[in-house]
């Protein structure tokens, strides 16, 4: 199961300004960039690790500002989907057998789309299946740039510490 965190990285970007009407070469003005982005890590050190490998090479100078945990039920992936990111919140309804009461249990999961109708509705597809009723309660958009799950090759390569030790012996 993934173990997710979310990434925020900050850097300075030049601003493209034809307004004024002498350009020193020595003074370019430079406006404060902050962008997020969803890892799939071990730990906060694995986190930090992936994000420098994923960002160094398309932005050059950037710091780490903040790894956070991000309890995700599922993400879900749309090749086809849209650049926007969207946190769904569904609640799970079940049936407390001891007292007889519903009890609500929230999930939340990420899905990218066009817009927040189609985030709900992909949402909805997707617990088509689950056994329990739900409902959708919340679509919130985030500004999560782009996410960074393990490849099939890096998964092979996540094995338990003592799996390891005996293969060294």
């Amino acid at each position: 199961m993934p173990n997710w965190f979310l990434g925020k990285i900050r850097y300075q970007q030049p601003i493209d300004d034809t307004n004024v009407g002498t350009r020193n070469e020595e003074f370019i003005k430079q406006k404060t960039v902050t962008e997020a982005y969803l890892v799939d890590a071990i730990s906060y050190t694995d986190a930090e690790a992936r994000l420098y490998q994923e960002i160094a090479a398309n932005t050059p100078d950037f710091e780490i500002t903040d790894i956070s945990r991000m309890k995700l039920a599922d993400v879900l992936h749309h090749e086809d989907g849209g650049e926007t990111w969207y946190k769904v919140k569904a609640m799970f309804i079940t049936e407390d057998e001891k007292t007889g009461k519903q009890k609500k249990s929230p999930s939340l999961m990420l899905v990218n789309a066009e817009n927040p109708k189609q985030a709900y509705e992909r949402v909805e597809l997707s617990l088509k299946t689950a056994l329990d009723p739900f409902e959708v309660t919340d679509v919130n958009t985030t500004k999560i740039l782009d996410i960074f799950p393990y490849s099939e090759e890096e998964k092979r390569n996540l094995r338990p510490l003592n799996e390891v030790m005996e293969g060294a012996e």
